[in-house]
């Protein structure tokens, strides 16, 4: 009876094994090239700001402003826009001194009706001019300018009487979204695919985020399969790694001990991903059934933003609006709190009011939000909640998730930990692809099955590894380049990915791939600094005396990835000269991943993370 018991325990525990590794594998293997997108370019995207400031070789030496600044920028688009009866909203970017601005469509039938004849003016000149030009480039022209004008920015869309822009509050610089874009703006969007909103698959919600949440929610399910799958070993292996061992041994302890040691890091992030960028889908059900399907409310009742209707009465104010004053005195009534958001309803109409939304200091309240609903025609103020105090459970969640994920709770050491620990991730995720092909480069498995399994890791690989040489070539170009727009940036990025990856992949080579994208990765990161120096003088030193600390950052940061990844290559190849002198050869679990050419005749050795040949299939 006791070795029945035993027996049916060992059955147990290794069904209980097999459930964890398929459900580590599998999910892993699918989501692996998508996450490591997602990783890299997350881990730029902590230093969104810095990154920003350093393309346009302007310090953000704690800029400031005065709130009269409102008030300017308002009357310089009252003289190009008639702003009565509109809704404008100013979205406070994270460096404190920027704004996304949004006016939209006047609520004033007059106004509304001059915007509709002035555009139909508009639409009348342009056919003109079509029937006048070559009407082949002129459609096409005509077209072009007719899609810039429709895409607000972030996808938004909307028409002529329309605006969407930002604006520097502390030089007064306007500046078109799609013209004012940088490589911190596209880095950060990219660590939620937000590109992949522009190419047109429609399933009801953005095909980029909903694939980066349902991406994030897979990585939750291997992040915990993988940590019961070495559960029983956690311990006793934590600490083990063994560089000088054959290359399948270092994968497989780098894939161990960083997945261990960065384990919650990563758990966070699948975590707060996924309620960062899937609560569109999840809101679905809500909207629904509690809201009538007014998703406008949830938002609002999550306070995302505010989409309060006042009815307008077609009766202007007696006494302008100052919004500079009104903030003065916002700001001495909670003095450790920030702007997040302003909306202004009804602009010039007696039905105007104002919605002010702050959250508070970092280092008075980690998680707190704030509250002012204000009618301007009796100055009265209808509901308000402080930013520094009586917090909801709402604003608890909200704050802490977003300082988690975000890291902008600690300054730079926070952000640099944030960094090792993303980039650790990458490293995790290659070496889960790598042993993933040796494991299932077997004389066992079908010929059709090995194929298929080096051309998938041979993808994967060329698309992750490329990313490297081609985000330091990026920063290089938009340096270099007299005008950089979000085109300039989406075309040198992806066509350049595309092109370096295609190559990589029909090459056929993952020992080369890893190798040559390391070295030119590394090479073009040392030259990111020099580059930075020739063309504007803020050398390393420079910043450093003039306190230009975000730009110095940025410089030394790539610095540091050129020299790691130099010392890294040098190691590797001494590795594999060395392998390559004794003549070492590995067993047939060691040799599936750097199988390169298609021949059936016996191939030379082939080594960079040890990934050789062997006389078996054509590929």
């Amino acid at each position: 009876m006791a070795s029945l018991c035993t027996y049916n325990t060992l059955i147990m525990n290794l069904r209980r094994y097999n459930i964890y590794f398929n459900t580590h594998t599998i999910s892993g293997i699918i989501i692996c090239a998508i996450l490591y997108v997602i990783f890299f370019a997350g881990s730029f995207s902590f230093f969104k700001n810095e990154i920003n400031a350093w393309q346009k070789n302007e310090s953000d030496k704690g800029e400031t402003y005065r709130n009269i600044v409102f008030d300017h920028l308002l009357d310089s688009i009252g003289q190009i826009k008639e702003l009565k009866g509109r809704d404008i909203t100013f979205y406070m970017q994270h460096n404190g001194h920027s704004s996304y601005v949004n006016i939209g469509e006047s609520q004033d039938t007059l106004v509304a009706n001059k915007a509709k004849a002035v555009a139909e003016q508009k639409q009348l000149a342009e056919k003109k001019r079509l029937a006048t030009e070559n009407k082949g480039a002129a459609v096409k022209d005509a077209k072009a300018k007719d899609e810039k004008k429709k895409r607000r920015g972030r996808g938004r869309r909307g028409n002529d009487d329309s605006m969407y822009f930002s604006y520097d509050l502390a030089t007064k610089k306007p500046s078109d979204y799609s013209d004012g874009y940088t490589m911190g703006e596209f880095l950060y969007r990219l660590h939620f695919l937000a590109p992949l909103n522009q190419i047109g698959i429609n399933i009801g919600r953005p095909f980029g985020y909903t694939l980066a949440g349902l991406v994030s929610f897979i990585f939750l399910f291997a992040l915990i399969s993988g940590l019961m799958l070495h559960w029983d070993k956690i311990k006793s292996n934590f600490f083990v790694f063994r560089p000088g061992n054959k290359w399948k041994t270092v994968w497989t302890d780098m894939h161990t001990a960083l997945g261990v040691i960065g384990f919650p890091y990563q758990f966070m992030y699948a975590l707060t991903g996924i309620v960062l960028i899937v609560n569109s889908v999840l809101i679905i059900p809500f909207s629904k059934y509690l809201y009538d399907g007014k998703e406008d409310e949830v938002y609002a009742a999550l306070g995302y933003n505010d989409n309060t209707k006042y009815t307008y009465l077609y009766e202007p104010l007696t006494a302008p609006f100052k919004m500079g004053d009104f903030l003065d005195k916002l700001e001495s009534k909670w003095p450790n709190s920030h702007m997040n958001r302003i909306f202004i309803k009804n602009y010039g109409d007696k039905s105007m009011h104002v919605v002010a939304l702050y959250d508070a200091d970092i280092d008075k309240n980690f998680a707190g939000s704030g509250r002012l609903i204000y009618r301007v025609a009796d100055e009265k103020i209808l509901f308000e909640k402080s930013a520094t105090a009586n917090g909801s459970y709402l604003d608890y969640m909200k704050g802490f998730i977003y300082r988690l994920h975000l890291a902008d709770f600690g300054g730079y050491p926070v952000k640099i930990i944030y960094f090792v620990l993303g980039i650790m991730g990458c490293f995790v995720i290659i070496s889960g692809i790598l042993i993933w092909l040796v494991a299932r480069d077997k004389n066992n498995i079908p010929k059709r099955k090995r194929i298929f399994n080096f051309w998938a890791a041979n993808v994967f690989m060329a698309s992750c590894l490329t990313m490297f040489p081609i985000t330091a070539m990026s920063f290089i170009a938009v340096k270099l380049a007299t005008k950089v727009d979000q085109s300039f940036i989406f075309h040198v990025y992806f066509y350049s990915w595309l092109a370096l990856a295609v190559f990589y992949v029909i090459r056929r080579n993952i020992a080369k791939t890893n190798l040559e994208t390391l070295l030119l990765g590394s090479i073009l990161s040392l030259a990111i600094p020099m580059v930075n120096g020739i063309k504007t003088g803020n050398w390393i030193w420079e910043t450093y005396r003039s306190g230009a600390n975000d730009i110095l950052l940025v410089d030394l940061l790539w610095l540091s990835l050129g020299i790691i990844g130099l010392l890294i290559f040098k190691k590797m190849l001494q590795k594999t000269r060395k392998e390559n002198a004794n003549g070492k050869t590995d067993s047939s679990d060691d040799n599936a991943a750097g199988r390169t050419t298609g021949t059936a005749s016996p191939m030379p050795l082939k080594s960079a993370f040890a990934l050789k040949n062997k006389p078996a299939t054509k590929y």
